[in-house]
């Protein structure tokens, strides 16, 4: 884009950056990956962020990223906390003004729906959006406590033999997404499992059939503290697992299929083998 189009762009309230963030946005949900923080991608970028407008986030302070997050994100608690920041930016720049109703016309959560009615019937006060970033703060919080409440659940229904691993894993992997959980929290919580002597080794295994869900740097923290666990016959096992799973030759192997907005990973995994 010529430096007249982004100068152009930048009257309207919007940036060729922020263009670029947006289409990038949109790949991550499109292939399954977390959308991160910007030159951080070890950090998740989470509804905090979003409502916190004291925080700098570079261009995904554009209104297009957040538009694309308000419209597409899957949480709800994501896209109210993408539909929260945008909103101040649409008083007094009619274009910006379109866009977010728009986002209320096309975003698959009613809250956004409803958020974006609020505000704009009451033409971009700083009153209603002060009260939409109350509402959608406590939303946040109470949503968040749902998932570890659900988490926790699981997890003794697992010990108790209530429920099935595969759908344990499943749900393990929806809820931390969903509720947003911090990198080093889902860090934690994933090795704590691997490493637990009362947890089946085949289960184990079902979670690192997800592993390619994580971020890079979550990866790495996990292989790093396997690899230090002390020596177990089940630890050597993990270690052999996890030299397969980031090896060249298993990179290889693994392929994405898209499913609306999933990505499944296709492969053989020692887990199938092993229960």
């Amino acid at each position: 884009m010529s430096q007249k189009n982004s100068t152009i762009m930048g009257d309207l309230g919007m940036t060729q950056e922020g263009l670029k963030t947006a289409l990038a946005v949109r790949e991550s949900y499109h292939t399954g990956e977390p959308v991160c923080v910007p030159d951080d991608p070890s950090r998740i970028l989470l509804p905090e962020y979003l409502i916190n407008v004291g925080l700098n986030l570079g261009e995904f302070d554009d209104p297009l990223p957040l538009a694309m997050m308000a419209t597409r994100d899957p949480e709800s608690p994501m896209a109210l906390a993408a539909a929260t920041r945008m909103s101040p930016k649409s008083s007094g720049n009619k274009l910006v003004a379109g866009v977010f109703g728009l986002v209320g016309e096309q975003t698959r959560h009613p809250l956004v729906k409803r958020a974006v009615a609020l505000v704009s019937e009451n033409d971009f006060s700083p009153k209603s959006i002060a009260f939409i970033r109350g509402k959608a703060s406590q939303f946040i919080v109470k949503t968040r406590e749902q998932y570890s409440v659900a988490l926790k659940q699981n997890l003794r229904s697992l010990l108790e033999g209530d429920i099935e691993p595969r759908v344990f894993v499943k749900e393990f992997f929806e809820l931390t997404e969903a509720g947003n959980l911090r990198s080093d929290v889902r860090q934690r919580l994933i090795t704590s499992l691997l490493l637990a002597e009362s947890v089946r080794p085949g289960i184990k295994f079902l979670m690192l059939e997800n592993f390619y869900r994580l971020p890079v740097p979550t990866r790495k923290g996990i292989v790093s503290s396997v690899s230090n666990a002390p020596l177990s016959r089940h630890i050597e096992i993990l270690k052999e697992e996890l030299r397969w799973i980031i090896s060249p030759e298993r990179q290889a192997q693994v392929f994405q299929t898209k499913d609306g907005n999933k990505t499944q990973a296709v492969k053989k995994s020692q887990s199938d083998i092993i229960h």
